[in-house]
């Protein structure tokens, strides 16, 4: 499980995490059954509290994405496709909705915004089919 955090983005470090394990179980990278690194494991590999790392997941079960199985580890939830669809809309909307900000404050107009995503858009997916 490939997770890395920004210390200097702004955003909560628990977030970071939350948000990468969400989004790695809405795209299929992990799988339903797939367990998740330990809390200890995780904070010692990204050198930060694993209090941190206790609140992020303990958000993911709240979610219900993750399930705790005690004494054996937190594991990946089957996830209806319509829930998956629902929060890979919410975190698309929350993400393109800083960017329209930008776009707005930066003072261009719905068509440069339009044709610059576009070009990002062609961009990751033709490197994600390269990849696969």
């Amino acid at each position: 499980m490939l997770v890395q955090i920004d210390t200097h983005r702004g955003v909560p470090l628990y977030r970071q995490v939350m948000d990468q394990v969400t989004r790695m179980i809405v795209s299929g990278e992990l799988t339903e059954g797939a367990q998740l690194e330990s809390v200890a494991s995780l904070a010692a590999r990204l050198q930060i509290n694993p209090m941190t790392i206790s609140k992020a997941y303990g958000f993911l079960v709240e979610s219900g994405l993750v399930e705790r199985r005690p004494g054996v580890g937190l594991f990946v939830r089957a996830v209806a496709s319509n829930r998956k669809r629902d929060v890979k809309k919410t975190l698309l909307a929350e993400a393109l909705g800083r960017s329209a900000a930008l776009a707005a404050q930066l003072g261009l107009d719905e068509q440069a915004a339009t044709t610059l995503f576009l070009e990002q858009f062609r961009q990751a997916t033709s490197k994600r089919e390269t990849e696969e």
